[in-house]
């Protein structure tokens, strides 16, 4: 503070003229020092701190400290005595409170994304319509590179799109990452009626479990953990192969866990293999809308014809 006070004395002796002068200049250079603080951190960072997310949450920390600090100041500087600070911080919530409503909102929900964490930096998240993975969070807003839309799987788009604090006060927020940190994926197969469905249901069972994301005690660790925080119980955390039947044959649904960045990539090397595997089989075979003639006897079912007429 000793020298805070020297520097003001020595500029009121430059005679810059009224108060506002003297205070215009005064919040000039603090704004400055403010700018270049910041640039000196930020290469201290980039030159100590190899890690991308690590450096950008340490960026993120200084940077809202120095801005807090530097309004603290700048609020010093303008506002003389603490009862003209009282008085002027009424008068500017009151204003805020109805004209600023939703930058407001958006402030109060960058606090309970702080505190609460519904989600993080690097988080792949879904609120509203929109889908994608957390790449910056601001007092205003988040950024996500976009996932879905036109494009299949959960592949991205390369678009970014700019979300309000807001939303997570009035959108349903869905989480990929958190707790669980795996999601179930689901792949249909359709095969013939003549087809061995047994056997079929066997071999799509071996090969979801070479695909499978975890293993049992991974998966029991990660059960673990999320119970700690969050009710999650699942009874069966290795693959398995659902049996319906449909219009056009029997379908088999393999049902596994899987990396929400590895969805698509995993499904594409299931249906590599169940292609190979079929392939080598002489008594599966997929099945896809035609028309059929039914012969009861030729199939070995001459009772399921229905009475024989007189």
């Amino acid at each position: 503070m000793e020298y805070w006070n020297q520097f003001t004395n020595w500029l009121k002796h430059l005679e810059l003229g009224s108060s506002i002068h003297f205070h215009t200049v005064l919040s000039l250079l603090v704004i400055l020092s403010a700018v270049a603080i910041l640039r000196i951190l930020s290469k201290i960072t980039d030159q100590r701190i190899k890690n991308p997310t690590k450096r950008y949450m340490t960026r993120k920390t200084y940077t809202y400290t120095v801005v807090a600090i530097c309004i603290i100041v700048l609020l010093n500087i303008w506002i003389e005595g603490q009862s003209g600070i009282g008085a002027y911080l009424g008068l500017v919530s009151a204003g805020l409170a109805i004209a600023l409503k939703d930058p407001l909102t958006n402030l109060a929900a960058w606090l309970f994304i702080a505190g609460r964490k519904p989600f993080v930096i690097g988080d792949r998240i879904q609120i509203g319509e929109h889908a994608g993975d957390v790449i910056d969070l601001r007092p205003f807003a988040f950024s996500l590179l976009e996932i879905g839309n036109w494009v299949d799987a959960d592949q991205s788009t390369g678009r970014i799109i700019h979300i309000p604090n807001g939303l997570v006060f009035t959108c349903a927020l869905a989480n990929y990452a958190q707790g669980f940190n795996f999601i179930w994926n689901e792949i249909p197969i359709t095969i013939t009626f003549e087809s061995d469905w047994q056997d079929a249901e066997k071999l799509l069972g071996d090969i979801a479990k070479q695909h499978s994301a975890i293993h049992d005690q991974q998966a029991e660790r990660e059960v673990r953990k999320a119970a700690r925080k969050f009710l999650i119980y699942f009874r069966h955390l290795t693959p398995i192969v659902w049996t319906s039947v449909v219009d056009q044959g029997v379908t088999l649904t393999i049902r596994y866990l899987c990396d929400p960045r590895k969805r698509r990539s995993s499904e594409s090397q299931i249906w590599k293999d169940i292609l190979i595997a079929f392939a080598a089989t002489t008594n599966i075979d997929l099945a896809y809308p035609t028309q059929r003639f039914y012969n009861n006897a030729a199939e070995g079912k001459p009772d399921a014809g229905g009475p024989k007429p007189s």
